[in-house]
């Protein structure tokens, strides 16, 4: 079983979402220690600073996904499939930005916590959009 659920290949959907939020969940954290790394030690603007801890989780999170949660080999084309990676990404910060704004500056949320609520939120999408990028619109 901790064979399958990290070490082989799988097109299992399960496993692929358990993998997923393990390098998720990893992703993260790198996410999260940044932001609170450029806007608490650095003094640079909660918005900011999530656009630049993005970046660097994003790197994290690609070379993670295409390597052991989804098969890599279903795209051919390397380019195409970090351009579709980087897109799929662009849009998830887009939320991430936004429901930042509403937790913190509407809602009055902590800024660190805004980003938990919208890590979860997003989480979904990014799962979403990535399995469809690798399989087409098979969810099975």
């Amino acid at each position: 079983m901790i064979d399958k659920l990290f070490r082989q290949p799988t097109d299992d959907i399960f496993i692929q979402m358990f993998r997923y939020l393990f390098v998720g969940g990893t992703a993260f954290a790198v996410d999260f220690f940044f932001l609170y790394f450029f806007s608490d030690i650095c003094g640079i603007y909660y918005l900011v600073s999530a656009v630049l801890s993005f970046i660097i989780s994003v790197l994290v999170n690609y070379l993670m996904s295409t390597k052991w949660v989804f098969n890599q080999d279903k795209i051919a084309n390397k380019v195409l499939e970090f351009n579709l990676f980087i897109l799929i990404s662009t849009i998830g910060l887009v939320f991430t930005e936004i429901l930042l704004w509403l937790f913190t500056d509407v809602f009055g949320l902590y800024y660190l916590i805004s980003k938990v609520i919208s890590a979860i939120i997003v989480m979904f999408w990014n799962f979403i959009a990535r399995r469809v990028m690798f399989y087409g619109k098979n969810f099975s």
